[in-house]
């Protein structure tokens, strides 16, 4: 066993068999192992629905007032936050002050992320999640009592802290509940609400429009409607929010063993609370997590897109109402792009899908720099092209959940991905500056530059898991990790009658790397 691992090892025969503590093996094991509750097709499909009725709805509704709050701010740029308060005379934003309230979103989401994978790992999942929340939707109602710079500034850094918690916390739910096979289109459901709450937004935003509390400005009734919402969720999820599927609250004590059973092909495990030196090092030193790191910095400078949006559409020449309503079909656009990329995956894989993905970027993205100025619905097209941009980083953070194991591992490969995502999202506000309005050239030759180069990174990430898995193919198999037991109590909860039972090596919380059973999915 690692070196994180208590074991004492027994001979028995010729048969070597190694004994390990529960803490050190993955909380699943203690669930099924020596279980006698089977599983058949039935129940697998049966417990699927039951999973998806409980989970989806919660994740998605989650996920939507995440992408609603922290796109507020774009939609607030055409609903008088430049001007901060009317109350206040000359407390108006800069293009830059404007662009740093985006910036400052992301370094405190860089600041506190590996915080947050720790307290992920250490706390239950849902409970976490529901207190970051809450906190969030505070944050977003105190929007509305700034009147300066400073003050929206100090909420940014608040809201980055909480975000900090979501989207790792969603990819470790995932995993736990889901197989591989079925979690690119899990995560592609819960990312299907970012166009969503852009069509709310637009709705909302379109409606503040005409509101007449000249002391009251429309961006900050969006912020009360929208802090109001996070508010009544994060109640919802700390009562209904499952941490686990070992606990979960809508589960039969025999589903929940089943649902462990599910996910055995992962070969990942549920999670295990204790932190692993030598699983957060391996991490660092693996080569497919830096290229995942640098994939998901590079591929999130185009996020910078989702708080311009706005003004970009604006400068292409349409009027303040016009662009209000167009911000529903962005929307609508992401939705389908995203939706049709987790379909392509079905037939082609996760690296060549996204590829494809970027091809269609790359189209947008060349057109809106390329047609005249004059042709301002070609432009608006091209610009709705050019937001399949976002498509393939959906299939990644499915890709990515599904890649390690390994608990501590997993999280810290979470972390290091959402750092790349924080580093790519704090420089993308800076390459839209003032003297390059109203065409951004420059901006979009930054983009399509990046997505060019984030194409390339998905197929050197396919390529490099495709070889490990040939070499491990043609390997003989390591039988290692065969003959493995934990101490159980029996059904009576008696100490005396407590017995050894064996632990598939699917539930050892063992890395991607240990466990040469692993492969990757392509």
């Amino acid at each position: 066993m690692s070196a994180s691992h208590t074991s004492t090892v027994s001979v028995k025969g010729d048969a070597v068999e190694t004994h390990v503590d529960a803490k050190d093996v993955d909380v699943g094991a203690q669930l099924v192992a020596g279980s006698t509750v089977s599983l058949s097709v039935e129940d697998a499909h049966r417990l699927k629905r039951k999973l998806d009725w409980h989970l989806m709805p919660l994740m998605c509704i989650m996920y939507f007032i995440a992408f609603a709050d922290k796109t507020a701010l774009g939609v607030s740029a055409v609903l008088g936050i430049m001007q901060v308060s009317p109350l206040v005379p000359g407390a108006k934003l800069t293009t830059d002050q404007f662009n740093w309230l985006s910036t400052i979103f992301y370094i405190s989401y860089l600041v506190f992320e590996y915080p947050q994978n720790l307290a992920l790992q250490r706390f239950p999942v849902g409970k976490w999640m529901s207190i970051n929340i809450f906190i969030w939707g505070v944050a977003i109602l105190c929007h509305a009592a700034c009147t300066n710079f400073g003050g929206l500034m100090a909420v940014r850094f608040i809201l980055g802290m909480c975000e900090g918690a979501i989207t790792p916390g969603f990819m470790i739910v995932t995993t736990q509940f889901y197989t591989r096979t079925e979690q690119t289109r899990r995560v592609g459901n819960w990312f299907l609400m970012n166009g969503i709450a852009l069509v709310f937004l637009g709705l909302i935003s379109f409606a503040l429009l005409f509101t007449k509390t000249p002391h009251f400005a429309p961006w900050k009734w969006l912020m009360i409607i929208t802090g109001l919402l996070t508010l009544v969720v994060s109640v919802i999820f700390w009562f209904t929010f499952p941490d686990s599927p070992t606990t979960a609250w809508f589960l039969t004590p025999d589903e929940r063993v089943q649902a462990v059973q599910r996910i055995k092909g992962n070969q990942a495990g549920v999670e295990n609370k204790t932190w692993k030196r030598n699983q957060f090092l391996e991490a660092l030193r693996d080569r497919k997590i830096w290229l995942c790191f640098f994939f998901a910095a590079l591929s999130n400078v185009m996020n910078s897109l989702t708080a311009q949006r706005q003004l970009v559409v604006a400068q292409f020449g349409f009027t303040l109402k016009e662009t209000t309503l167009f911000g529903m079909i962005d929307g609508v656009i992401s939705s389908l792009f995203i939706a049709g990329a987790v379909t392509i995956v079905r037939w082609t894989g996760r690296g060549y899908a996204g590829a494809v993905m970027y091809i269609v970027a790359l189209l947008g993205e060349l057109l809106v720099n390329l047609l005249p100025s004059s042709n301002k619905i070609g432009l608006l097209l091209s610009y709705w092209i050019a937001t399949s941009y976002i498509s393939p980083f959906v299939i990644f953070l499915s890709w990515v959940g599904s890649m390690t194991s390994g608990h501590t591992k997993r999280t810290t490969t979470n972390a290091l991905v959402l750092i790349g995502y924080c580093f790519g999202n704090i420089a993308g506000p800076f390459i839209w500056k003032k003297a390059y309005q109203p065409r951004n050239h420059v901006p979009w030759t930054i983009m399509t530059v990046c997505s060019f180069v984030s194409a390339l990174l998905l197929l050197a990430l396919r390529f490099v898991l495709a070889q490990e898995n040939k070499r491990r193919d043609a390997a003989p198999r390591d039988e290692k990790y065969d003959a493995v037991y934990i101490s159980k109590l029996s059904a009576d909860g008696d100490s005396e009658k407590e017995k050894n039972v064996k632990v598939d090596r699917a539930f050892l919380d063992l890395t991607d790397i240990q466990n040469q059973d692993f492969r990757y999915p392509l």
